[in-house]
């Protein structure tokens, strides 16, 4: 059972910076895709960023591209997702999710952690 652990969550500022951690309680955790998605109030699941299992490869949704970046540590078992010049419209509950293909992780994630509020407002 892969666990994912979301940390990082809280109120920040439009045009502030925020870093969101995900832990992975798995001995394989590098071979694993890892990624996040956000829900935010009244809407659909949306998908934000993915890396690959060697981190080297990376996809991130138009709407967060240039702002927000995925990365991950191997030796730490940790994904992250720094985020910058935040807008109020990446209000949203962030999940850290993980699967086993590149492709089905931007659909339909294997395995998704409990979520971190992110709000943002002044």
């Amino acid at each position: 059972q892969v666990q994912l652990i979301e940390s990082g969550g809280g109120l920040v500022q439009p045009g502030g910076s925020l870093t969101l951690s995900c832990a992975v309680s798995e001995r394989s955790f590098s071979t694993f895709v890892l990624g996040w998605f956000r829900r935010a109030p009244g809407k659909e699941r949306e998908f934000v960023a993915a890396t690959t299992p060697s981190g080297r490869r990376t996809s991130h949704a138009d709407s967060v591209k240039g702002r927000f970046t995925i990365s991950r540590d191997n030796t730490e078992n940790t994904v992250y997702l720094q985020m910058s010049n935040v807008k109020p419209e990446d209000t949203a509950v962030y999940y850290c999710v993980a699967d086993g293909s590149f492709q089905d992780i931007t659909t339909n994630p294997d395995y998704w952690g409990q979520g971190t509020q992110v709000t943002v407002s002044s």
